[in-house]
């Protein structure tokens, strides 16, 4: 049976969220990929898929923006089976360190990475909740989102945001995990050339993490019980 997957953030091809995307399509199943702005690459995928691919346009810190798109989507689709959500944004100075980077720039990012994967939440919850069986929404954290784990001095906002998504995550599953209808987790997705450099060092392109991410998300659907935040391989990483 195919289902109906909805990512954030996927207006650049060589980006995970288009990846992931991509390979659901590839999969049969219908998508409702989400961007910030018009993306020729989207369009690209568009004409290749035609119909199983659903385009919505919003701009993650702005409520009512999420809001027109879910109330749009409704139109089109009665259910979401899985929710990823990718989108994501960094500061300009992301690369410098606490006495360098401006402190200014870090709520924009928080607001972001993890109130915007609120706001999508909450504006798709009801197609959500219609899902036939157990709808799951996958937050694409980082490592970097790891407190125990922290060992950087530089992307100060990005660690935070990641941090504050897994926060985010774990409040949703304590609302969500009595009725057992929605199921959520927080994914470490891997180290991945998400910029499309050939010479970027990381392991795995965009695609092949996508591929890795879709598997694990089958496999874990329905677990209720285990840790909710992840690596790509299953395996549980500290909050």
């Amino acid at each position: 049976m195919s289902d109906i997957v909805m990512v954030t953030g996927c207006g650049r091809n060589y980006a995970l969220g288009y990846n992931i995307a991509l390979r659901y399509l590839e999969a049969g199943d219908t998508v409702i990929a989400t961007i910030r702005k018009p993306s020729p690459d989207i369009d690209a995928l568009k004409e290749k898929f035609g119909d199983k691919l659903i385009v919505a346009m919003f701009d993650l810190l702005d409520t009512a923006s999420v809001k027109e798109a879910a109330a749009k989507v409704a139109d089109q689709v009665d259910h979401i089976d899985i929710l990823i959500n990718n989108a994501v944004g960094v500061a300009p100075d992301v690369d410098k360190g606490f006495f360098d980077a401006d402190l200014d720039n870090i709520p924009r990012t928080l607001d972001i990475i993890s109130v915007g994967a609120l706001r999508v939440i909450k504006a798709f919850y009801s197609l959500l909740h219609s899902a036939p069986g157990t709808a799951l929404i996958m937050n694409i954290s980082s490592e970097a989102g790891s407190i125990e784990k922290c060992y950087r001095t530089t992307g100060m906002d990005y660690g935070m945001g990641k941090a504050a998504l897994n926060m985010a995550t774990m409040y949703l599953y304590n609302t969500f995990k009595d009725e057992k209808k929605i199921n959520i987790f927080t994914v470490h997705p891997g180290w991945i050339r998400t910029n499309g450099k050939e010479d970027n060092p990381a392991p795995l392109s965009s695609y092949e993490a996508a591929g890795i991410l879709k598997d694990l998300f089958a496999k874990r659907r329905e677990d209720f019980t285990g840790h909710r935040f992840i690596t790509n391989e299953g395996i549980d990483y500290p909050f």
